[in-house]
This record gives C-alpha cells, sequence and structure tokens, in this order.
C-alpha cells in the first residue's frame, strides 16, 4: 500500500504534536488530520466557540487544497467538541449547511472533556475520496 504523508506549508508544523495533516492512501482516499482553530504556530487564535469552528473549517479546506481536493470530495467527518451542547451543536450544523447544503457526508459527533492542547474547543478530521 502507497501512502503519501504531506503537511502543507499554509499550515503549521504538526510533527512535533506526533502527526501530519494529509495522508494519500493509493491516491483514492484521502485522510485529512484534526484540524483546528491553529495559527502558523499550531496555536489557538480564539477563545469563541464559532469562530474556532470558521478557522477549522477553513483549515481543512487548506489541507484538502493541498491535493487538489474540496469539501465536494469529503465522505467522513469526524468532530470533537469541548463541553458538547446543543447551541454548540447548532453552530456546528449552520457551518455544515454552509459548507454542504443538504447533501452533508457522514459525520460522528464526539462530545469530549478536552482536546490535545488548551483552549482547542473543537476539531475536525475528514476522509476523502479523489475521483
Amino acid at each position: 500500500m502507497t501512502i503519501a504523508i504531506s503537511n502543507p506549508a499554509e499550515l503549521h508544523d504538526p510533527t512535533g504534536f506526533g502527526y501530519s495533516h494529509v495522508a494519500q492512501v493509493r491516491g483514492e482516499l484521502v485522510l485529512i488530520a484534526g484540524q483546528y482553530d491553529s495559527d502558523a504556530q499550531g496555536h489557538t487564535t480564539s477563545s469563541d466557540f464559532a469562530e474556532q469552528v470558521d478557522r477549522a473549517f477553513t483549515n481543512l479546506a487548506i489541507a484538502l487544497r493541498s491535493v487538489g481536493l474540496d469539501f465536494a470530495d469529503v465522505a467522513q467527518l469526524r468532530t470533537f467538541i469541548v463541553d458538547h451542547d446543543l447551541d454548540k451543536l447548532a453552530v456546528l450544523g449552520k457551518k455544515i449547511a454552509e459548507l454542504w447544503g443538504d447533501r452533508p457526508p457522514v459525520q460522528t459527533l464526539n462530545g469530549v472533556a478536552s482536546l490535545a492542547l488548551p483552549g482547542m474547543l473543537f476539531e475536525v478530521d475528514a476522509v476523502a475520496v479523489r475521483g
């Protein structure tokens, strides 16, 4: 099996945190690591949940574009919300509808107590399909 690991220059270097942003498998499946509200150094930029969701999906778009894909190519999302509640679900639902309309990818939402770094409130990873 051929796996190509990459880290787009427009995103922070995640290798110090023990992961990479993108893995292309056999040229068909593309796996995108958890994206969050990260700046060029990997730090969160906002304490506002909605802003973190927006930035995480912006970073997901960058990762997808780096391998010639976009949101239409995403088959699956896994989302992680710190202290999940219905208000946060509404924010996420609005963002998903903005990006995918009435045909969102499959998704598993995980409510969690915390994420990898202090200040992270939201994270999303994705599986995309080429062609």
